[in-house]
């Protein structure tokens, strides 16, 4: 049986190619399934899996939800609001009573990088990073490629670009990791405020002018400003900033190509993309939305397999 060579989800940086493709074929068929008249499947009628968000979240968290109910997995959905984390209660100790129902899979956002490998080392739980501070989304890349190789076909030697906040998106980091894997070129776009130093050390090309980086695309991920991770200004005015790198129908027509366009959401419109751009047929963002309820069915079905395996 073809299996995960992980034993949780922590981030595309531990994954290869073979993990990839397991992943993509295995969303496929459960795409099938979300797709039917009867959209849910018996698979994991004996799993229990929590959500625990310690940060604010509706896509993803509904997203993971829907899966793991489609599954027929038992959930539970932990918020940090209200619970004992505001009493003092440390991490460690919260996901422990949790265990402590008999818990095999936690799916964890956290806002601070680095939260699901320290649970990993902690806990026999499967775990899922559903986010963690400006580190990794792996879910997210994952259904962004699966979406965009859906549109476009093999990303091998394709041109992607991410446009936007690069220094405080987890989405970004996630996506350069699983765009290089697949053989995808990749480029950054974006001021140089909002640019890491050394990104060019993943093997990606930055480039400041959004109009020469729609020219070099095959498609193009806009990301939204991190307004909640910044604690100062990184640049003048929100209105520079859409001016500059917006994207909107002037500039696609400037290019005189077909570009796909990308959005992980919440979209912030009027600000890095049009209401225009944002539902034209270039963009797929519904798409991704539909695709990554699959791509988490197949995540949390296939670490499950790994468990089921581990006990044989």
């Amino acid at each position: 049986m073809n299996r995960l060579s992980v034993d949780h989800l922590l981030g595309i940086k531990g994954l290869n190619n073979n993990d990839l493709e397991l992943i993509f074929d295995t969303a496929k068929k459960f795409k099938e399934v979300i797709n039917r008249p009867i959209k849910k499947v018996p698979s994991l009628r004996d799993i229990t899996i929590a959500n625990l968000f310690f940060e604010n979240s509706t896509r993803t968290k509904l997203s993971f939800e829907l899966a793991e109910k489609r599954l027929s997995a038992d959930v539970l959905n932990f918020s940090a609001s209200g619970s004992s984390i505001n009493k003092g209660e440390t991490l460690e100790d919260t996901v422990n009573n949790i265990l402590s129902m008999k818990v095999d899979i936690i799916v964890i956002r956290h806002p601070n990088s680095g939260a699901p490998f320290f649970l990993s080392k902690k806990i026999k739980s499967k775990i899922i990073n559903a986010g963690d501070g400006v580190h990794e989304h792996p879910t997210q890349a994952l259904l962004d490629c699966f979406s965009l190789i859906e549109k476009i076909g093999d990303l091998k030697g394709k041109n992607v670009a991410l446009v936007g906040d690069i220094l405080h998106s987890r989405v970004a980091l996630s996506n350069i990791y699983a765009l290089n894997l697949l053989g995808a070129k990749v480029m950054v776009c974006g001021p140089k405020s909002l640019i890491p130093k050394h990104i060019e050390s993943l093997g990606v090309v930055v480039e400041k002018d959004l109009i020469k980086a729609l020219r070099w695309s095959d498609a193009v991920n806009m990301l939204r400003v991190q307004n909640e991770r910044m604690n100062f200004n990184y640049f003048p005015t929100a209105r520079e900033y859409s001016q500059l790198y917006r994207l909107d129908r002037n500039k696609l027509n400037l290019i005189n190509k077909q570009v796909t366009v990308l959005h992980p959401g919440p979209i912030n419109r009027g600000v890095e993309i049009s209401s225009e751009i944002a539902d034209s047929k270039n963009a797929i963002i519904l798409d991704q939305v539909e695709n990554g309820v699959a791509v988490r069915m197949a995540i949390i079905y296939l670490l499950a397999s790994n468990m089921n395996n581990d006990l044989e």
